[in-house]
């Protein structure tokens, strides 16, 4: 098989498991919010164990706010506008 396909190939069933990963993520933030890494006084982020992307987030009384699902590797820092 040519290489230069796989590089740009969709993977069956990939989006699920994407998807998976984030409510997966979402489930640790929620069982233990201040477990994860704290960016500033209110935000904390949370990675992601399969695909390169970090849950922002903030603990606000009894509620858990996301402010983003952010790629990693692209355009980094795009999301401190929201907080």
């Amino acid at each position: 098989m040519d290489v230069r396909f796989l590089k740009t190939a969709q993977i069956e069933g990939l989006g699920y498991d994407f998807i998976m990963e984030v409510l997966a993520t979402v489930k640790r933030i929620k069982n233990n919010p201040k477990a994860w890494t704290q960016l500033s006084v209110r935000t904390q982020r949370c990675l992601a164990n399969r695909f390169p992307f970090g849950i922002f987030y903030q603990v606000r009384d009894n509620e858990i706010l996301i402010v983003a699902i952010a790629h990693l590797h692209r355009k980094p820092g795009y999301w401190k506008n929201r907080i």
